[in-house]
């Protein structure tokens, strides 16, 4: 660990912050103001698609028509993103002559996509044509995210609203979210990204693929295509899935410090903004800041471990004669280096994105553990774009009963009582992402299915099933390497994980939205715990830390602590 290693993840830091508040600002702006941003350009563009949509003057929905109509718009967008995979061969802007994807894999890649998980179990450069890789997965690198931050924007509504005299509006409409959340927010911010992605060298044609002499005298296929465009996207969208196969450390997505930077800010952008429109939305600014704190103290607490374990040589090397290393360099790019390597997969995993710079699977044990144990915490260290605020919202109500119970009063949450139908559904949203995890990892530890695949045994193994569904029912996407999951029963068991992780989760957040939208206010008394202080923050990272830790310690310590003190012993895995 080394002083500038620490400077560069504090600067990095420094720029989120940054950037919160004018982002926040601006996203508060487009979604609750009463006259959205540059209406002459964006509000055109808003309006003409609002009208293609059939609707001139949306109204407000309740939870229920929210939820049909999001999950009715995700359906249609798995179905076409199917057939186009499937058909792909037939398509155009396919110079490599690609086939059409296999049934079983195009499902996997059509789910995958369309819940922002972006789990790729293919090879991009001999798999999907450049047809495929806009119109089907960058089209939805948009849609899952805007439909994330509407979900988001939902949960707001319904803690913060307060009812009329003829009850409440509704919840807002998913159709001018999703369209909002697009026109305003990621489309402008994408293209400006991508035209300074491909001023840093980040590629960007419709080229076949070059066949160039190497310096050996052979020869090598490199790979082109419309990369920068749904590079700019797959981070600020928090998407990740990647262009090439080597996702970020390839050199064509990522070709320097600059654009290594800039990806991990677009990965936090949003989802750390957020909070502060949630502050607005709450008109107690503090109620923002108070997520904002929580989600940096997680943060902080995995980059400091993740990069102090990585700085260490591999365990397996204690004890032999063997020149001292600065640190573990397995699996990094050189041009990147620890600390970068480190933050960039603490980023990634904190925000749901799943982009990569290194391999996580060449991580040491106790490194590998970071990222997996930031995806279980459940998508609330910044979280995805919508997904990381409605996550940590439902922490907070479960963190005002619990310091309800603390006090011996009914618990109260921005003026409004959290009762028992709405802990029912703050439970039934946290129970669901251990059911999919430990469920489908004991299923494959047990199955010739699953372990057939695995091409490490032991510990290291179990890890790789684990991060696998954790990765999948976090709506992550990224791998933990050394795991063949393009078979039928991975491509299909995964693809449920993931789908079941979205809208298994989504609905309940909804439901709960709605259940508080209409709950009359009470005026703060004595025995009212405050939730804009420091305090309550500290209380909030430990409910977090301790059902993450009471729900998945026993499979940790069993896949990567055990791991590590075999390498401590000298067993090589």
């Amino acid at each position: 660990m080394t002083f500038n290693g620490w400077l560069q993840i504090v600067i990095f830091f420094l720029v989120i912050l940054a950037l919160t508040k004018p982002l926040g600002i601006y996203m508060f702006r487009v979604f609750e103001g009463d006259k959205q941003p540059l209406p002459r350009v964006l509000g055109r563009l808003e309006r003409g698609l609002l009208r293609l949509c059939g609707l001139k003057q949306p109204k407000e929905q309740t939870w229920v028509q929210y939820a049909i109509a999001m999950l009715v718009f995700s359906a249609l967008g798995v179905l076409v993103t199917y057939v186009i995979q499937r058909a792909q061969g037939s398509l155009p802007f396919n110079p490599q002559k690609l086939p059409g994807v296999p049934p079983a894999l195009a499902w996997n890649t059509a789910d995958s996509f369309a819940t922002n998980t972006n789990w790729q179990a293919y090879v991009p450069e001999t798999t999907m044509s450049y047809f495929t890789q806009m119109a089907g997965l960058a089209w939805h690198n948009f849609t899952s995210a805007a439909a994330g931050i509407g979900v988001a924007l939902v949960v707001a509504r319904g803690l913060t609203r307060r009812p009329g005299p003829e009850g409440s509006k509704g919840v807002g409409n998913f159709y001018v979210d999703l369209i909002r959340g697009i026109v305003y927010v990621l489309l402008p911010i994408s293209i400006l990204v991508a035209l300074f992605f491909v001023s840093q060298g980040v590629i960007q044609n419709l080229s076949a693929y070059h066949s160039v002499t190497t310096l050996e005298g052979g020869r090598q296929l490199l790979a082109m295509g419309p990369t920068a465009s749904q590079e700019a996207i797959k981070q600020l969208g928090t998407n990740g899935g990647g262009f090439f196969n080597a996702n970020s450390a390839h050199p064509f997505e990522n070709p320097n410090a600059i654009t290594n930077f800039i990806q991990m800010v677009l990965i936090f952008a949003i989802a750390s903004a957020l909070t502060y429109t949630y502050g607005r939305m709450a008109k107690d600014q503090r109620q923002g800041w108070v997520l904002f704190a929580g989600m940096s103290v997680l943060f902080f607490a995995g980059v400091a471990t993740l990069y102090w374990a990585e700085s260490h040589p591999n365990p397996i090397m204690h004890g032999l004669a063997v020149a001292a290393q600065p640190g573990n360099m397995e699996g990094k790019e050189v041009r990147f280096g620890i600390a970068n390597t480190a933050l960039f997969a603490t980023v990634t995993t904190d925000a749901s994105c799943g982009a990569v710079n290194g391999w996580h699977d060449s991580f040491t044990p106790l490194g590998g553990l970071v990222p997996l144990a930031n995806i279980q915490l459940g998508e609330v260290v910044f979280g995805g774009v919508g997904a990381g605020l409605y996550g940590i919202l439902i922490n907070v109500i479960l963190t005002v009963f619990i310091a309800g119970l603390m006090v011996g009063r009914t618990p109260e949450y921005l003026g409004k009582k959290v009762e028992g139908r709405e802990m029912k559904l703050a439970m039934l949203y946290v129970l669901v992402f251990p059911l999919l995890i430990l469920g489908f990892s004991g299923w494959a530890a047990v199955s010739s299915h699953g372990t057939s695949s695995l091409n490490n045994a032991g510990a290291h193994g179990l890890s790789e099933m684990l991060y696998a569904f954790t990765s999948g029912a976090g709506n992550n996407g990224s791998a933990f390497g050394g795991l063949n999951a393009n078979t039928d029963w991975w491509n299909l068991t995964l693809g449920f994980v993931m789908l079941a992780g979205r809208f298994f989760m989504i609905i309940p957040a909804l439901a709960l939205a709605g259940a508080m939208l209409n709950k009359k206010t009470v005026q703060p008394g004595l025995g009212t715990f405050p939730t804009n202080g420091w305090l309550f923050t500290a209380l909030l990272v430990a409910v977090i830390l301790i059902v993450g830790a009471l729900t998945f310690f026993p499979a940790l310590s069993l896949g990567p602590v055990v791991e590590h003190f075999q390498a401590l012993r000298g067993e090589v895995m």
